[in-house]
């Protein structure tokens, strides 16, 4: 049993902290909206992160964005941080900027903390079957540390590199995957302006080398209609800002992500924000 604070409730840190709470952990969680004790019996509710971490060993925060990572963890009064001693592991797990992620690995040091960025690739079902796969940046010694607590949340975990190479590789992934969904949504559209059978043409591209799993999910419901947010076109705008402004900084070319991004802006300006990213669909029909 580890004493571990989780920060943020959302569709997938709820998910996340009901498993470890299933494992026997002993945990305390904290979200911006207080949760109901009722439904989260012998965990502890606290009223700030700072409140959550004091006593914890490991510390997990899910949260939106930079952003609210920041005022989750170094707020100068309520934040995390403030309550974690030294020895305490910090795990960020929100999709965040490599740049963020390294900030707080070097506020964690300072305080004599351990940090590791560890986003995760996979969404609720992944998360519902303890099925995710954690992208882990930092030091060696505390990823060994934090396994047994990884483990009780998902299936795999690889260390990418130093601080904030988690959150890099993660960004990429889903780069990766937004530009995938953008460009069936477009060629399933052009399908359907030639009067091709849909559902037949996508099977058929579905058994070709060309085909990741991803993208026949992807193209499996689109032709369904089922966009239900699994990972909702607003947070994918987010992850494509958060690409682009790397590649801004590091004067690095990324024609097909800038591409992709746009399709998604212009989606949220469809008022789709809230649907899953496969409602691209729509802009093509």
């Amino acid at each position: 049993m580890t004493k571990i604070a989780f920060l943020g409730l959302g569709a997938m840190g709820s998910r996340m902290a009901r498993r470890l709470l299933d494992a026997g952990h002993e945990l305390t969680l904290w979200n911006r909206t207080a949760p109901d004790a009722a439904n989260w019996a012998g965990a502890r509710i606290a009223t700030t992160p700072r409140d959550a971490a004091s006593g914890a060993e490991v510390v997990i925060a899910m949260v939106r964005d930079d952003a609210a990572a920041a005022d989750v963890w170094l707020h100068s009064e309520s934040g995390a941080l403030a309550g974690m001693h030294a020895g305490t592991l910090a795990i960020e797990c929100s999709t965040v900027s490599a740049d963020w992620a390294r900030t707080l690995h070097a506020a964690c040091a300072a305080a004599g903390v351990e940090c590791l960025d560890a986003p995760v690739v996979g969404s609720r079902p992944q998360a519902e079957a303890c099925a995710l796969i954690f992208l882990v940046g930092g030091a060696e010694a505390p990823v060994g540390r934090a396994e047994p607590v990884l483990s009780a949340m998902g299936s795999a975990a690889h260390h990418c590199g130093g601080p904030g190479s988690g959150s890099a590789t993660k960004l990429l992934i889903n780069a990766l995957f937004g530009i995938q969904v953008t460009a069936i949504a477009e060629l399933l559209g052009l399908a359907a302006a030639q009067g091709l059978d849909l559902t037949r043409i996508a099977a058929i591209i579905g058994e070709t080398p060309v085909a990741s799993p991803a993208l026949k999910g992807a193209m499996g419901g689109m032709l369904a209609g089922a966009f239900a947010p699994m990972f909702p076109i607003d947070l994918v705008a987010k992850d494509f800002a958060l690409a682009h402004n790397v590649g801004l900084r590091l004067r690095a070319r990324t024609p097909m992500a800038d591409t992709a991004a746009t399709v998604f802006d212009d989606a949220l300006a469809a008022g789709l924000g809230f649907e899953n990213l496969t409602a691209v669909a729509k802009l093509y029909q």
